[in-house]
């Protein structure tokens, strides 16, 4: 969340780093990643380390951060908001942005799609939203049917596609109620349908449940795929 101090707005980051984005339509590119701390869920397959504390950080220790990693790996294709949840710091990222646009990035927002008022004041700001749709079968979590229809009506402005996160957990009626949503907004908007990664207790994914799930998504949907994690598959971060 975004905390004051000094005059200054400051965020809780764990950390900032150049590597290649793993999941969705744009694995592969290369990217700048801003992973903030807080997160307004648990789910029970988060794979995020919060071993060490979260870090303090201005705007402007940021973008020094960010011009540093663009001088020594090279050319990028777009700066990832990610977390935890960037939104709960949308006032710190109403500031960020508009100077990382200046240094000509791309800005790909990678959030849990729970939270629409924040990304409408946010929406114009952003080239790529990925709105991750939260399963409650599959985090553990409550439902947020409301929140992420309203999310992606929000976000369909902008180049926006849809991440599930399926478990041998998952239930068929919440995998449909996400499909419908989706269906209702734009059925030409992109799912992914991507299989849990091993974490703690947590085994991976069936490949016939997510099969069945892509047959089920393919009757009312354009743009279905099943797309693991990659950069899990390379061993980077």
């Amino acid at each position: 969340m975004a905390i004051k101090e000094d005059d200054a707005l400051k965020a809780e980051v764990l950390e900032i780093f150049s590597s290649i984005q793993g999941e969705g339509p744009f694995i592969g590119v290369k990217q700048i990643f801003i992973r903030f701390a807080a997160c307004n869920m648990n789910c029970r397959f988060c794979d995020l380390e919060r071993i060490l504390p979260p870090k303090i950080f201005s705007v402007d220790k940021i973008t020094s951060i960010v011009k540093q990693l663009a001088y020594n790996c090279g050319e990028h294709h777009s700066v990832s908001l990610t977390g935890g949840e960037p939104l709960l710091s949308k006032e710190f990222i109403k500031e960020l942005i508009p100077k990382l646009k200046q240094m000509e990035f791309k800005i790909y927002l990678d959030r849990n799609a729970t939270l629409p008022e924040s990304l409408a004041e946010v929406i114009d700001l952003v080239d790529i939203v990925a709105a991750d749709f939260k399963l409650p079968s599959s985090t553990g979590e409550r439902e947020y049917w409301a929140e992420h229809k309203e999310f992606i009506t929000i976000a369909k402005a902008k180049n926006c596609f849809i991440k599930v996160v399926v478990t041998n957990e998952t239930k068929e009626s919440d995998f449909l109620r996400a499909v419908d949503i989706v269906s209702d907004v734009d059925r030409n908007m992109l799912m992914i349908i991507q299989p849990v990664s091993p974490v703690r207790d947590i085994e991976r994914t069936r490949t016939k449940l997510l099969f069945d799930l892509l047959f089920i998504a393919e009757k009312k949907l354009s743009n279905v795929r099943i797309m693991p994690q990659m950069h899990k598959v390379l061993g980077v971060r």
